[in-house]
This record gives C-alpha cells, sequence and structure tokens, in this order.
C-alpha cells in the first residue's frame, strides 16, 4: 500500500483559523463524511474516541488521528497543515500544525497497521515535515506525502 491509495490530492488542506482541538477534529470529520459516505457525527465520535484514549500526537507538532469506522469499504486518509499550531496534549507540550487522519474499516487490522506505520514515518521526518511547513501549495505538500 502506497500513501496515494489513502490519499489523493484533494484530501490535502491547509486551514486557517481553526484554534481548538475540537473544532479541527469536527471540521476534519465533516470532510471525511463526505469524502466517504459515512455520517459526519459517526466520524467525529470514533476519532474523538481514539483521542480520549490518549493523543495521538508525536511531538514535533505533527499528529495521526485514526480510527475504525462501521461500514467504511476503504481506508480513507485527511492531511491538514494549520497556519497556528494548537494544543493536542502531545508529550512535548509543543503544538500540532500537522496532522494526518486516517479512517479504516473495521476488520481492516493489517492494511490500517500499515497505513499507520508509513505515515507515521512521514510524520516523524523533521527534514520532511519542514519542507511540508514551507510549502506554497496544497498539491507541493501532496507531492511530498507522496513521493519515497
Amino acid at each position: 500500500m502506497k500513501i496515494s491509495d489513502i490519499l489523493s490530492a484533494d484530501d490535502v488542506c491547509t486551514v486557517v483559523g481553526i484554534e481548538a482541538k475540537k473544532a479541527l477534529l469536527d471540521a476534519a470529520g465533516e470532510k471525511l463524511a463526505k469524502k466517504t459516505g459515512v455520517d459526519k457525527l459517526t466520524m467525529f465520535d470514533v476519532i474523538q474516541e481514539r483521542e480520549n484514549l490518549g493523543s495521538t500526537a508525536f511531538g514535533g507538532g505533527t499528529a495521526l488521528p485514526h480510527g475504525r469506522i462501521p461500514g467504511l469499504s476503504n481506508l480513507k486518509g485527511l492531511f491538514v497543515r494549520l497556519d497556528k499550531g494548537i494544543d493536542f496534549n502531545a508529550a512535548d507540550g509543543k503544538p500540532v500544525d500537522l496532522l494526518f487522519f486516517l479512517v479504516s474499516p473495521e476488520n481492516s487490522g493489517a492494511d490500517h497497521l500499515s497505513a499507520l506505520a508509513q505515515i507515521s514515518k512521514i510524520l516523524k521526518d523533521e527534514n520532511r515535515c519542514a519542507e511540508i511547513r514551507n510549502a506554497k501549495t496544497a498539491a507541493e505538500i501532496y507531492k511530498l506525502l507522496t513521493e519515497n
């Protein structure tokens, strides 16, 4: 599986003005719901429930909110770059400005884990994250996310 299998160019967003975690999860849940046909409230609840178990922030300003969604047929990603970092309860205490949301079907064990591993490799790469932060367009960000 490649990142491009779960993320298309129009699944990359640069977002201005969101200042709270709940507002971000709500906006991302709404966008993912539209992309997948899953109810917005279900999408939000599953992602929020996972966050309640423990923050999905890696540190260094990155996070990987994720969840398994009943009725979803395929893995789907959404990448968000915020104009200003928000508190995400990261272990290093730093605000998060780069987030890769991943939703998977309930019984997609191996695919879900494979996607999480690939995404975490990207988000832990400080050089690539710096390039993503400096990218001028969503298309540039997509290219950085999908290159090997």
